[in-house]
């Protein structure tokens, strides 16, 4: 008899573990059953630079966690057949204005370079050289670039590791569901029972899990980001993403696409409406880095939300006193660098069991998860 395993969210770590649990030894005896709406999703509203190395966060167990969700990427990539319109390590370069800022940075990065080979290359380039990489550039800052950073878009990437696992044991359902108290999943269709059950719903776990007698510390944000239409230089496609001292992500894709974002706004929780303000600020700022961009530049606005814990840190393993359940969330602004490990890591355990020891990458879950009776 076959193994029925579910997943509940359709994002970047609920994708990746579906497509494992396509491509894990053994995958042959299982039945995975997706469900997600597509509504408010960070995974696919986002796209992102994939360059953890520099970031100065002292919690060691996120940066384990961000720096092996680098690693996994160039062999995921590979393995399910995406292009570069998805995921390409193009370099990043960070910029600093004040030349002894810019000298501690990259006295990091040689650092850290040291345990990290994905880094690649690390060297100082003077404002003229950041131009000369990034030629949309026309107010360039000094910066160190990282020739192993990437860029990665968050839907298409979702999208290709669902098309790929659909292939194999993967059914999705385009619906919203709940738990109940016996742990069951609520469909449309009625009450349906699963050997183990992957619960990937971001920011909405607070509420999902609340049947089972689980509080979980989860707290959404809305993020917003833009799209724009520019110069399409040569090989633009190859141009490093930059992360502007004071100013927002710079995410050149190929064709004349720019990407500038995204936000972090506590307020907007569960709204995935566009806000003209936000949007305003977005341009203000590509319009400072590119002062050929306009308001008739603007082609697109994503919306998401993300999920984050108290102290800003990722969680995930199996739900205290509710084995049969695997859970993943917090992975707040980060969560394209360490959902795809996440996500392997998840199903790997709903396949083979066990009780794997992941303390190097993250607390005890009972920082996250508690009895709703205590």
């Amino acid at each position: 008899m076959q193994k029925r395993i579910a997943i509940v969210g359709g994002g970047i770590v609920g994708a990746t573990a579906a497509y494992y649990l396509s491509k894990l030894p053994g995958s042959e005896k299982i039945k995975v059953t997706l469900f997600d709406d597509g509504v408010g999703q960070a995974s696919k509203a986002a796209a992102g630079i994939i360059s953890p190395w520099l970031s100065k966060r002292r919690n060691q167990q996120w940066y384990r966690l961000a720096k092996a969700g680098a690693d996994l990427y160039p062999e995921l990539i590979h393995d399910a057949q995406l292009g570069t319109d998805v995921y390409q390590q193009t370099g990043t370069i960070v910029t600093r204005e004040d030349e002894a800022d810019l000298e501690t940075l990259f006295a990091l990065a040689q650092d850290r370079r040291k345990t990290a080979a994905t880094m690649g290359d690390v060297t100082t380039l003077t404002a003229q050289e950041v131009q000369d990489q990034v030629p949309l550039l026309t107010a360039p800052q000094p910066g160190v670039l990282i020739t192993g950073g990437a860029r990665v878009d968050g839907g298409a990437l979702v999208e290709g590791l669902l098309a790929s696992a659909s292939k194999r044991n993967l059914k999705i359902s385009h619906e919203r569901v709940k738990l109940n108290a016996q742990g069951q999943v609520i469909t449309s269709l009625g009450a349906r029972q699963f050997d183990r059950v992957i619960l990937a719903v971001g920011a909405w776990l607070k509420e999902l899990v609340a049947p089972l007698g689980v509080n979980a510390d989860i707290r959404p944000q809305k993020g917003q980001l833009i799209e724009l239409a520019v110069k399409d230089y040569p090989l633009q496609e190859h141009m490093p993403v930059v992360m502007p001292e004071g100013e927002r992500d710079f995410v050149p894709f190929g064709h004349g696409k720019l990407i500038v974002g995204a936000t972090h706004e506590n307020d907007g929780k569960f709204d995935i409406s566009v806000n003209p303000e936000v949007t305003a600020d977005l341009l203000g700022s590509a319009q400072r880095l590119v002062k050929s961009v306009t308001a008739d530049s603007l082609t697109g606005v994503r919306v998401g939300t993300r999920a984050y814990t108290s102290d800003f840190a990722p969680f995930f393993g199996l739900v205290p006193e509710h084995e049969d359940f695997l859970v993943a969330s917090g992975l707040g602004s980060s969560g394209l660098t360490t959902g795809p490990q996440i996500g392997k890591f998840l199903a790997g355990s709903a396949l083979y069991g066990g009780t794997p020891d992941w303390s190097q990458y993250e607390k005890p879950l009972t920082t996250y998860l508690a009895s709703s009776a205590e």
